[in-house]
């Protein structure tokens, strides 16, 4: 198995470490507070679209997450949308806009599983985008629409076992305007992880950096039936 990770640009201060558990401190709404790079200065998107029952299977069934109750049926969610440099990203950026409410937190677990995920995701990414937090929320649902989850994914009831690539060509029959160049697959744990896309700072597909677009190379990749 192959599993590529996105690295940071440069390596974290030990201030930053701090200051971005403090603010797991302060509650939904307050003020951000994190001391990592400029709000706004990056390169394009990378949307990354969960396997759920992958996350479930490796993490969520130990914390009986309600995003794995099989009256769900989650199949690819939305894990992210990550502000990314040609090479490298920023994370826990310093920005003047508030924190998202949890209402506002909440209102996206339809798409993303849980208001955790969401509240995560932001502190982590969406105040890099240099958004106010409901734009950000907005531009992930906006992302995620914009791409069709093949049908076959959808209704996958039954754990297979499939090379990654596979996956790779059913996101690009199903999405004429991705290219090879604009998609990546990884895998965890031998298990097929997520899908990730590459957008510009308008949404529109384009070529990954060269730390994104290396696939999982994978030939038999678990992939759990959607629960």
């Amino acid at each position: 198995m192959r599993q590529i990770k996105r690295m940071p640009r440069a390596l974290r201060a030990a201030v930053i470490t701090g200051a971005a558990a403090l603010t797991l401190l302060t509650g939904f709404s307050a003020p951000a507070r994190a001391d990592g790079e400029r709000a706004g200065d990056f390169d394009y998107y990378v949307m990354a679209l969960s396997w759920s029952a992958t996350w479930c299977a490796l993490t969520g069934d130990a914390r009986n997450d309600p995003q794995c109750d099989p009256r769900e049926d989650y199949s690819f969610v939305l894990h992210g949308l990550w502000p990314q440099y040609e090479s490298g990203y920023p994370s826990y950026c310093r920005t003047s806009h508030r924190d998202p409410s949890r209402q506002q937190s909440a209102a996206m677990e339809d798409i993303m599983g849980s208001d955790g995920t969401a509240w995560y995701q932001w502190k982590k990414h969406g105040r890099c985008a240099g958004l106010p937090a409901a734009d950000y929320y907005d531009a992930m649902r906006d992302a995620y629409r914009s791409v069709t989850i093949p049908e076959v994914f959808t209704k996958l009831t039954r754990d297979v076992n499939l090379p990654a690539s596979v996956v790779e060509e059913a996101f690009l029959e199903t999405n004429p305007a991705l290219s090879r160049d604009m998609v990546t697959v990884t895998c965890a744990q031998g298990r097929i992880q997520e899908v990730r896309i590459c957008l510009t700072k308008d949404l529109a597909p384009r070529t990954c950096g060269t730390d994104v677009v290396r696939d999982c190379r994978m030939t038999d990749a678990r992939m759990d039936a959607v629960r």
